[in-house]
C-alpha cells in the first residue's frame, strides 16, 4: 500500500473536474477510471461539442431548487468562457437557438481543459474503492494499475456526473459518496432521451424511420419547438429530447406539426388553385411525403383536395396541430445525454457548491440536482457550478 497526500482530490476528468482543477489552486490530483479525460466533451455534439449557449439562462434548468443555479451562472458565465475559447484560438460557430460548436473538433475544448489544468497531476484508469474523513481529512482508497493507494485529502470534489451511457463507465458514484456523507439524493431518470412507444405504435413509427419534422411537442405546460424525429424504436430529434426531461411514464405528448403555418387556411387556398391534386401531394407541401401519405393513409382522408368540404379539412388541420401520443417509456440510461436530478442542493452552498454537511466536500456538474435543456446548457453548468468550487478551494489557502 503507497500513501500520498493531496491539497484536492477531484473525483472525475470530465468537463466539470478539468475545469474545477484549473480554478483550485496548487496541489491537486484529479483521477478518473477512463484511459482518456473528457470522453463525454469528445463524443458530444456529434463531435464538435456543443460548449454552451448563448441564451444561458436559470430558466433553462430543472431542479426541486431553480434558485441554486443563479449564483453560479452569474459569477462565470457563457461570455466568460467564450472568452476562454478566444484565448485558446479555438474556433466556433452557432447553429440554432444559441448553440456554440466547435468549427474542427470537441477535442480542442479537451486541449484547452489540458492545457488549464496543466499545474495538476492526472491520474487516469484509476477507480475509487473507498471514501471515509476521519475529522481532519478525507482518506480515500484507489485501485491504480492493481495497486492499491491510499490518498489523504482536505479537499474532495465529486465530479463523476451522473447515471448517463453507463458504457463509458457512468456508475453514479458521486451519489453514493454524497449519501455516504448524509446528503439527499433526488430522484433519478434518464432525460434528453429518445421516447419509445408500444408494439403497434413502433410499427407504424419504424415505417417512417429517418423522417423529419418541425414540431412543437407540449407536456406539463411546457412547449418546444424543434424537430422531430421518427425513429424504429419511437421518436427522437431536439423536441423529443427536450420533453423528455418533462414527460412522465403514463402522460401523453401534444404534438403540433408544422407549428408555424396555418394548416387549414394552406388547405383552403391550395383546394381553390389545384383542386384535382391528391390531398397526400397537398400535405406534402407542409410535411415530409412519407409523413403526408402516412396521414392520410392512417387517419381514412381520401380523394382529392377539391372534394373535401372544409369540415374534413378543418379536421385535418385539428388533428395535425394537436395530435396526442403516449409512450410507454424512453431509452433508458444507454442513450440518454444527462441525468435528471441527482444530490439535492438543500445543503450545498449555492456560492461555493461547498457540503453543509461535511467541510472540504465539493459537488459540481451533473452530479447536482440541476440539469440542462439540449443545446450546450449542460456544458455551461459544467463550467460554472466547477469555477465556483475551484474558486473557493483556492481561496481557502
Amino acid at each position: 500500500m503507497t500513501d500520498k497526500t493531496v491539497t484536492t482530490l477531484i473525483l472525475g476528468a470530465g468537463a466539470a473536474g478539468m475545469m474545477c482543477a484549473a480554478h483550485a489552486g496548487p496541489d491537486v490530483l484529479v483521477i478518473d477510471h477512463a484511459k482518456a479525460p473528457g470522453e463525454k466533451i469528445r463524443i458530444s455534439g456529434g463531435g464538435r461539442c456543443n460548449f454552451t449557449n448563448l441564451h444561458t439562462a436559470p430558466e433553462n434548468f430543472l431542479s426541486e431548487n431553480p434558485h441554486f443555479c443563479k449564483s453560479a451562472l452569474a459569477r462565470y458565465t457563457q461570455w466568460d468562457f467564450l472568452d476562454l475559447v478566444a484565448r485558446h484560438g479555438i474556433a466556433w460557430h452557432e447553429k440554432t437557438l444559441g448553440q456554440l460548436f466547435c468549427d474542427h473538433s470537441a477535442k480542442d475544448i479537451i486541449a484547452m481543459l489540458r492545457a488549464e489544468m496543466a499545474g495538476a497531476a492526472l491520474w487516469l484508469e484509476t477507480s475509487v474503492r473507498a471514501v471515509s474523513h476521519d475529522g481532519t481529512g478525507f482518506r480515500v482508497t484507489l485501485d491504480r494499475a492493481g495497486a492499491e493507494i491510499t490518498l489523504t485529502a482536505q479537499n474532495l470534489v465529486l465530479a463523476t456526473g451522473g447515471k448517463s451511457i453507463p458504457k463509458m463507465g457512468a456508475t453514479g458514484l458521486a451519489y453514493q459518496i454524497a449519501a455516504q456523507f448524509g446528503h439527499r439524493i433526488t430522484d433519478t431518470r434518464p432525460a434528453l432521451v429518445p421516447l419509445t412507444f408500444d408494439a403497434a405504435q413502433k410499427t407504424v413509427f419504424a415505417e417512417l424511420a429517418g423522417t423529419s419534422v418541425a414540431a412543437r411537442i407540449a407536456c406539463q405546460g411546457t412547449a418546444f419547438d424543434e424537430a422531430m424525429l421518427f425513429t424504429h424504436r419511437g421518436l427522437s430529434g431536439p423536441a423529443v429530447l427536450q420533453i423528455s426531461s418533462y414527460w412522465r411514464e403514463g402522460e401523453s405528448l401534444s404534438v403540433t406539426l408544422c407549428p408555424e403555418s396555418d394548416i387549414f387556411t394552406h388547405l383552403r387556398a391550395r383546394r381553390t388553385e389545384a383542386g384535382a391534386k391528391s390531398l397526400a401531394s397537398i400535405l406534402a407541401e407542409l410535411l415530409p411525403k412519407r409523413l403526408a401519405q402516412h396521414v392520410v393513409s392512417d387517419w381514412g382522408v381520401v380523394g382529392n383536395i377539391g372534394d373535401q368540404p372544409d369540415a374534413k379539412l378543418r379536421d385535418l388541420a385539428d388533428r395535425l396541430a394537436g395530435w396526442v401520443l403516449t409512450p410507454t417509456s424512453s431509452e433508458g440510461y444507454r442513450t440518454a445525454e444527462v441525468t435528471l436530478g441527482g444530490v439535492a442542493t438543500e445543503e450545498i452552498s449555492s456560492k461555493t457548491m461547498q457540503s453543509q454537511r461535511q467541510l472540504g466536500l465539493f459537488i459540481i456538474g451533473e452530479a447536482l440536482d440541476v440539469t440542462g435543456w439540449l443545446g450546450g446548457y449542460n456544458f455551461q453548468w459544467a463550467w460554472s457550478s466547477a469555477v465556483a468550487a475551484g474558486r473557493a478551494i483556492a481561496a481557502k489557502g
